[in-house]
């Protein structure tokens, strides 16, 4: 149900949670890192999810496997590399890659700016292959606390050029966003563009926070804008799109019935949402799939699924030139 004559186009997608099992398996041969898996066959159940998790942080875990095995910075850049070979085959035109530096680096004591180095060396590497539009979006890791993420915006900053973004990512509900509002004045002094995730693991509140205390135009997630009409209105009215991954959040049990995810709701309330992958790999999905899934079992139409391509676009982190030349490309 994609429709061809429109760029077909992915904002929320996490390179450091698309290590496909077969790279995880094969790194961990090449490094020496104990699994606790013989074969790959055994691996691959750890690595993704098989039914619904309890939460987001039970979700995360499974993250875990992929970048244990991340021991040199060589190993980053075939990460970021692989992003790219997976956007071209499913025939993604523009896609932005978001990372965090420390969460990468963090299994064997890599240097963080070498781990954007490595990633942005990656990733410029999979255009050049496969033909892909892509940037990037730097994570800060709330899950570890402010000052590392304070260590992680440093390690960004340093390659400020080749980030187009900033986000806010891991335990939303213990580490709140007004714990990092010094960071994000950092990144938009630099220029960025500011997304967050909030509203999966915490209420309305989180959202308002991630808004009007951070700066963000984008929030990943925002099921909790559902029970927040007022909040739901600001964000139509003012243009705060939402990065909406529907299996991801049942996977989380961010909603408990896939059937009664969020995306119409967000799209008939003419808030600016888009569809995107999450973590693709732990999940075992790929855009198109989950365009199937809006149309299947969301019952989406296919000017609706249109729609949601054409905000993907609007709310893309480029200039109106590239976004014109994107068309263009397509036409």
């Amino acid at each position: 149900m994609i429709n061809p004559n429109i760029p077909l186009v992915e904002l929320h997608r996490h390179l450091d949670g698309n290590i496909h099992p077969e790279t995880i398996w094969d790194l961990a041969q090449k490094h020496g890192i104990a699994l606790p898996a013989s074969s790959l066959d055994e691996l691959v159940p750890m690595t993704q999810i098989i039914e619904q998790t309890s939460d987001l942080m039970a979700f995360l875990e499974k993250l875990e496997y992929g970048v244990s095995v991340l021991a040199d910075l060589q190993a980053c850049r075939r990460v970021a590399f692989e992003n790219l070979r997976d956007a071209k085959a499913q025939g993604i035109d523009y896609i932005e890659l978001r990372f965090s530096p420390y969460y990468m680096a963090k299994a064997h004591n890599l240097d963080m700016a070498g781990v954007v180095e490595a990633v942005i060396d990656g990733v410029q590497a999979g255009i050049q292959q496969y033909g892909v539009q892509a940037k990037l979006i730097g994570i800060l890791s709330r899950t570890f606390g402010a000052d590392i993420c304070m260590q992680e915006l440093q390690a960004l900053l340093a390659h400020k050029d080749s980030i187009v973004a900033l986000d806010l990512a891991g335990d939303e509900l213990n580490f709140p966003a007004p714990m990092f509002v010094e960071h994000f004045n950092k990144g938009r002094d630099a220029g960025w563009q500011i997304t967050v995730h909030a509203g999966e693991a915490d209420g309305p509140e989180s959202i308002w926070n991630a808004i009007k205390l951070l700066g963000a135009t984008r929030i990943g997630h925002a099921i909790a804008a559902t029970r927040d009409p007022e909040l739901m209105s600001y964000m139509a009215k003012n243009r705060i799109a939402v990065e909406s991954c529907p299996t991801s959040n049942f996977h989380t049990s961010t909603v408990k019935e896939l059937e009664k995810h969020p995306l119409p709701l967000f799209l008939e309330n003419e808030i600016l949402v888009s569809i995107s992958t999450d973590d693709p790999a732990v999940s075992n999905i790929d855009l198109p799939h989950e365009y199937e899934v809006a149309h299947k079992v969301l019952g989406m139409t296919a000017e609706q699924l249109s729609r949601l391509q054409e905000n993907a676009i609007k709310s893309a982190f480029m200039t109106e030139s590239e976004r014109q030349a994107l068309w263009n490309k397509k036409g």
